[in-house]
């Protein structure tokens, strides 16, 4: 069940985002806090600012008048406000430019390594992702094909050939 595994700290950053358009950025976030104290919660959403100063600026605009971009980061935001041990992200550079997404890998950089986080990224475009990851997969039709570290991926010849073009 969703709430049992919420309860356990994994939280789930979806792809397509799939915030709530009709509500405010503030509102969103509020909503991702639902297991926190209220204490818990403002110091959570100070951290979501501090990360994302542009959330903080659009808090009152509706969330279907933001950039793709500003949805992303507010659906990072919204998770976090649920205070994961593991935050699991599914596709979240889709559809972003490259400038977002350089800047959405530095955030969730720094959320891993401010919060000790445990983040999950699935990324078909994996190659924006390749300098934070500590372990990767290589999946083909659901099966993972291949496996190791940052290190052992990149000095593997099939691998930067077929992902990353090198």
């Amino acid at each position: 069940k969703p709430s049992k595994r919420a309860k356990m700290g994994i939280i789930l950053c979806p792809e397509r985002r799939r915030i709530f358009k009709e509500s405010s950025v503030l509102e969103n976030l509020r909503i991702g806090a639902y297991l926190a104290s209220s204490r818990q919660a403002s110091e959570t959403l100070e951290y979501v600012f501090e990360i994302f100063p542009a959330l903080e600026k659009l808090k009152k605009r509706v969330g279907g008048f933001l950039s793709g971009g500003e949805q992303q980061m507010l659906a990072i935001g919204r998770a976090l406000m649920a205070q994961p041990t593991v935050l699991l992200l599914d596709e979240p550079l889709l559809g972003l430019s490259p400038l977002m997404q350089a800047m959405l890998v530095r955030s969730t950089r720094e959320i891993r390594d401010q919060k000790k986080i445990s983040i999950i990224i699935t990324e078909q475009y994996a190659r924006p992702v390749i300098p934070i990851i500590d372990y990767g997969f290589i999946l083909e039709n659901g099966a993972a094909v291949l496996e190791g570290t940052k290190e052992e991926l990149l000095s593997n010849p099939d691998v930067r050939s077929a992902y990353f073009g090198v």
